[in-house]
């Protein structure tokens, strides 16, 4: 094992912020990898990498503005590693009050020694104590006159994005929207109800010294909490013994009310898993079959369902585009969360928003009509069809519901939920019900 009086904070931050943006990792899977392999440092060690490394990525382009406001060197120009130093350092002096600006400096030329780059000792200095004197009075695009570029400097959204949303939803929506991705979110879980009841899950884990409430629950669900104050799932006895999962309110809510104990569920782009095993708890009786194009995203499902000692889930690994015809009006309940752009879900995922373009909007929004008109055919005689994504563009939710009514037999039921960040309590979310009427 590590020493842990050798482990520099900074430096893992820095290496994982480095693996994000020079070598496209994910940025949850690359810090979760990390934080597994420190496990054994205290857990305000393990915050503190966590924020550096969330804060730093999430507010990446507002940071490389005031880099470029200060440096003669422009950010494109700098070395990675260099450039990555910089962006650490500038969150920390705007975003953590609680880190002395000399120490920020004075570790941010220490680490560029330590990364061979002694020679730029100077330069990281004199960049960062200038920004420190005056990290307080950094001018800003003017937003009267370019919206665009004010957005995505202020709230570190691609200004393609950011021209985007201001013509689907407007100046105020948009910036609402963008305020609340950058809010901290919070962990709700859902009660495993084949071990135990939201009563005895609460003990269990007010027990373990876990703070929960279910505070800005959607009324509509009564089987999950909102969990704070732990420090990290895996170590948690409850989580272990597959008392609960974790999953957002926006997800519960997609299935809430249309599976009843002994249907037949198929699941086609299941990963993670999250509406596979709500819907086998829901199903009780019945059954899930639980699909991906992803072997291994497969396993964890798989993994998961198992811990929680879930058993009436089958796997297949299957690309939904291609038609099962074992499958054919088999479903009670046909759950359609399909791949695409993930922009409702960017305050947990923050590396999502420099990664999507309008063109890839429209991929994505052709991609979900092919798979739609693959496994529409799975669902029974008034079987229930619901289409649902993490994302908050039109193109991807209520106009491809449209498509899907005026060209396969399904009629809506109610009025499909455009769920946005800024609601209050889940991600960015859509969700129609439709059921086949022939």
């Amino acid at each position: 094992m590590t020493d842990k009086m050798q482990v520099n904070l900074r430096q893992v931050a820095m290496e994982i912020l480095y693996e994000v943006q020079k070598n496209n990792g994910l940025l949850h899977v690359v810090l979760s990898d990390a934080l597994k392999k420190y496990q054994y440092l205290d857990k305000n060690e393990r915050s503190f990498i966590s924020r550096l490394v969330q804060g730093t990525e999430e507010r990446k382009i507002e940071l490389d503005y005031i880099i470029d406001s200060f440096s003669k060197t422009p950010v494109k120009k700098q070395k990675d590693v260099i450039r990555i130093i910089l962006e650490m350092s500038v969150y920390q002096l705007k975003y953590m009050d609680s880190v002395p600006a000399s120490a920020v400096c004075n570790e941010a030329v220490k680490l560029a020694v330590k990364k061979n780059f002694g020679t730029l000792r100077g330069f990281v200095n004199g960049v960062l104590r200038n920004i420190a004197r005056n990290i307080d009075n950094i001018e800003y695009p003017d937003k009267s006159t370019n919206t665009d570029k004010y957005l995505s400097v202020k709230y570190s959204v691609p200004e393609e994005l950011a021209g985007y949303f201001l013509k689907k939803f407007g100046d105020n929506e948009t910036e609402e929207m963008f305020e609340a991705f950058n809010k901290d979110k919070s962990t709700y879980i859902r009660c495993n109800t084949k071990k135990t009841d939201i009563a005895g899950l609460t003990a269990a884990l007010e027990a373990e010294g876990v703070t929960v409430t279910n505070e800005g629950i959607d009324k509509r669900i009564d089987y999950a909490l909102k969990i704070s104050g732990y420090d990290y799932l895996g170590g948690l006895k409850s989580f272990r013994d597959g008392l609960f999962f974790v999953q957002d309110i926006s997800s519960m809510l997609a299935s809430q009310g249309f599976i009843k104990r002994d249907a037949y569920v198929i699941d086609v782009c299941a990963a993670p898993g999250g509406k596979s095993i709500n819907a086998a708890l829901m199903a009780d009786i019945g059954h899930v079959s639980s699909r991906d194009i992803s072997g291994r995203k497969v396993s964890l499902i798989k993994e998961n369902a198992e811990r929680l000692g879930i058993d009436n889930i089958t796997y297949k690994v299957w690309d939904a585009v291609k038609k099962d015809e074992e499958s054919v009006e088999k479903a009670d309940v046909l759950i359609c969360d399909l791949p695409c752009s993930g922009l409702g879900i960017i305050g947990r995922k923050p590396d999502i928003k420099y990664n999507v373009t309008y063109e890839k909007i429209k991929e994505l929004a052709l991609l979900q009509r092919k798979i739609l008109s693959t496994v529409w055919e799975y669902v029974k005689k008034d079987g229930i069809l619901i289409y649902s994504t993490c994302t908050v563009t039109p193109e991807e939710n209520a106009e491809n519901t449209e498509w899907l009514v005026n060209n396969y037999p399904f009629e809506l039921i109610g009025k499909p939920e455009q769920i946005m960040p800024q609601d209050g309590t889940g991600d960015g979310f859509y969700i129609a019900r439709l059921k086949r009427t022939e």
